[in-house]
């Protein structure tokens, strides 16, 4: 046996689809073929059917090497090839309800740390006549144990910002970033947002820039790597979109280090 098993189809009608009726299925498949020694599963899943193989933990990074699948699963044309690694510790038939209760007993400590704190401080009402309010002067900041930035600190970040201004600009200007001008259009993509979480693309990386945001370089690589790994991820690596991310992205990470501020 190779221990991989090529995914079937079943389906689930779409009034009924919302109601987890396919992931209970899938866990319960999950659980069964773990019990047989099988910890893969590989799928063709097509434009329709991606979106729901990636959130049962499917991913087109294929980390099996090519023998141990080639001539036992057929191959589709126009079709990503998606492979899910099982892990045999988990129950995947329990881990709904393991997640919710991790999420109730978070939601208990919260509730119980706030029910010991002792003084509650007035909100900020300087916001609504249009005015701006230093953080030392928001009631409670001080408090916490925050501390303003040395003059060292801001130094650094000024010239950071700027540093950080010019490759922006640069990659504004590149031959690849028309996909990353401007936050994507949930009419040209209606499903982007319920698997991309947290979104980004350049002109917010400009706002946050302009906000004076990005305090430090791992803050800003971060951001800009995000967006780029956020259209590989929603995107099937024969796309524009893919192809874009890749070359974007390698000319960014050469581009900071030329200015010798990466730090992966």
């Amino acid at each position: 046996s190779s221990g991989i098993n090529a995914e079937y189809g079943h389906a689930v009608s779409s009034n009924e689809q919302v109601k987890g009726y396919g992931t209970h299925i899938m866990n319960h498949l999950k659980d069964y073929h773990i019990q047989c020694g099988i910890t893969n599963f590989l799928t063709f899943a097509d434009e329709f059917a991606i979106g729901y193989f990636k959130k049962q933990g499917f991913t087109k990074n294929i980390t099996l090497e090519s023998h141990k699948y080639e001539g036992y699963i057929k191959d589709y044309e126009g079709a990503p090839l998606m492979q899910c690694a099982l892990n045999p510790k988990i129950c995947y038939k329990e881990l709904s309800r393991a997640i919710k209760r991790q999420k109730e007993i978070i939601s208990g400590l919260v509730e119980w740390r706030q029910s010991k704190t002792s003084k509650v401080y007035p909100g900020i009402t300087s916001f609504k006549k249009g005015g701006r309010i230093a953080i030392e002067d928001i009631p409670g900041v001080l408090e916490s144990g925050w501390t303003p930035r040395t003059p060292r600190e801001e130094e650094n970040s000024s010239v950071n910002t700027k540093h950080f201004t010019g490759i922006w600009s640069k990659l504004k200007a590149h031959s690849s970033a028309w996909p990353f001008l401007e936050p994507v259009n949930p009419d040209i993509a209606p499903d982007y947002y319920q698997h991309i979480k947290y979104p980004c693309d350049l002109r917010t990386i400009g706002e946050k820039l302009g906000q004076g945001y990005y305090r430090t370089r791992k803050m800003f690589i971060a951001d800009v790597n995000r967006m780029f790994n956020n259209c590989k991820l929603y995107n099937d690596t024969s796309t524009e979109y893919y192809k874009c991310a890749s070359v974007l992205q390698k000319y960014f990470i050469n581009e900071m280090k030329e200015a010798n501020l990466y730090d992966p």
